[in-house]
């Protein structure tokens, strides 16, 4: 088989990192009728082009846009390279997180760097941390604990002095404060910004989103910090099977993206 053979299957499976629902059938249907069929032996990982690339049985895999796939560091090179070693029969784009977001930062961060800087900025504008409740006593204090410590530090470290304000009416935050949380983002890299991009989605805030890749908030303290409604109406109403469910999906997610975070930056730039 062809390189560009090897890519066009590739493509087949990962479309251009569409939406799960987009990618295969819903349950129900045939669960690999859209999946294409492994044909590869072994996966392994070599330095090239001053980053690592991956390797299907000795020939570069590439992207869904067709850029080769290499990675700015040794660790995410190989955790992308056990993703496909650890393929069944049919390639399965849901076990394939990192290549996943590795083909995000190349495709579709890299070509539109200050598109997708824009929109985080613009997302800090209405950050979640930054609507706080003053009613129920319950929920104000369990909010004040896990966002006023973001707070502070947002301004303390990313020099971003954000208005809070009780309730859900929005109040656009002072032209500085957006500013610092602008340069904060750009400092990203072109991988960060997409793993902080799929944080900030998951979390609903910027800041938890940048504290997470700043390593200040651990996977499970970014996820309580942005979840504490949801917390709140559990220990009211008692917990709900099917948002228990959802909010597992979305807590799993986001610690495979801390991980993907953390791989970026593991001995990035080490090539010899």
């Amino acid at each position: 088989m062809s390189d560009e053979e090897e890519t066009s299957v590739f493509n087949m499976g990962l479309g251009r990192n569409k939406a799960l629902d987009e990618q295969v059938e819903h349950p129900g249907q045939n669960p690999f009728r859209n999946l294409p069929k492994r044909f590869y032996k072994e996966a392994s990982v070599e330095p090239r082009d001053g980053g690592y690339a991956v390797l299907l049985d000795g020939r570069g895999v590439k992207t869904p846009a067709k850029t080769p796939l290499v990675l700015p560091s040794h660790a995410l090179a190989q955790a992308v390279a056990d993703e496909w070693a650890g393929q069944g029969e049919r390639i399965d784009p849901r076990s394939m997180w990192f290549t996943k977001l590795a083909n995000t930062a190349i495709d579709r961060v890299t070509p539109r760097r200050d598109a997708v800087v824009d929109e985080l900025a613009a997302f800090s504008n209405a950050d979640l941390i930054c609507y706080m409740a003053d009613h129920p006593v319950g929920l104000a204090q369990r909010q004040a604990a896990h966002w006023s410590p973001l707070i502070v530090w947002a301004e303390e470290v990313l020099g971003a002095s954000l208005r809070v304000t009780p309730g859900l009416i929005h109040v656009p935050q002072d032209e500085a404060a957006l500013a610092a949380m602008r340069a904060a983002i750009e400092a990203a890299s072109d991988f960060e910004l997409a793993g902080l991009h799929n944080a900030v989605t998951l979390t609903g805030s910027t800041v938890i989103g940048l504290a997470l890749l700043h390593g200040r908030l651990t996977v499970e303290q970014a996820f309580e910090a942005a979840h504490v409604d949801e917390a709140w109406q559990a220990y009211l109403s008692g917990e709900d099977e099917d948002e228990a469910a959802r909010l597992a999906t979305r807590r799993e997610e986001l610690a495979d993206t801390a991980r993907f975070l953390a791989l970026v930056r593991e001995n990035a730039a080490d090539v010899a």
